[in-house]
């Protein structure tokens, strides 16, 4: 009944989130592509690629970094450098660059041999005796995640942006995951696992 209730409130949110204008975006895009690259692919490994990521998680998390700006960062996302650049973005911004880099094709990614040991059990198995989920309840089984439910496109993504993400949620310095789910999962995790993860999703297809 408890997982009903929250796809439930998954999809109400989502839905939530106002049609972007695709050209809009391109043209406020402009001051993402330093980071970001100027396709939505970043090439510098610590930033991610936004090319092709769900339009709704693209918006949540713009908002959730405005967030953080107006509840000295016990809420949303903290990041210095968003913090900056969506302090003057309204919600009609956050969804036009929503549209805009969801409709780019993200560029090709691979999986390292040398993972698959450790990678591939955890992310379509988990490990049930130390309670750790399984990637691809979530994420799916080509790292597509879901639109509707909000989980992100994992699949392609930089493997040190990624990884960067799972210490995150481990020290709970990011924390705008719902309900803590990526919290519970990542802290549980060694640092050669998340490694590792976060190469072998990068290559999923």
């Amino acid at each position: 009944m408890k997982k009903l209730v929250l796809i439930f409130i998954l999809v109400a949110s989502s839905s939530a989130w106002a049609q972007g204008d695709i050209n809009a975006g391109k043209l406020k895009a402009v001051t993402c592509v330093a980071c970001h690259g100027s396709d939505g692919n970043a090439i510098i490994a610590q930033y991610p690629k936004l090319a092709g990521q769900h339009a709704d998680y693209i918006v949540k998390q713009l908002a959730d970094y405005k967030l953080a700006l107006t509840t000295e960062g016990t809420q949303g996302r903290n990041n210095a450098i968003m913090a900056g650049m969506v302090a003057g973005l309204s919600a009609t911004d956050m969804a036009d660059l929503g549209a805009y880099f969801s409709s780019l094709p993200i560029s090709p990614n691979t999986t390292p041999e040398n993972v698959l040991a450790i990678a591939e059990p955890l992310y379509r198995f988990g490990d049930p005796e130390r309670g750790i989920a399984a990637c691809i309840s979530c994420h799916g089984p080509r790292g597509n995640g879901t639109s509707l439910a909000g989980f992100p496109k994992i699949s392609g993504q930089n493997a040190e942006y990624t990884a960067l993400q799972l210490q995150g949620f481990r020290a709970r310095s990011r924390h705008n995951d719902l309900n803590r789910m990526m919290q519970s999962v990542a802290v549980k995790l060694t640092d050669n696992e998340i490694t590792a993860l976060s190469a072998y999703v990068g290559g999923l297809h």
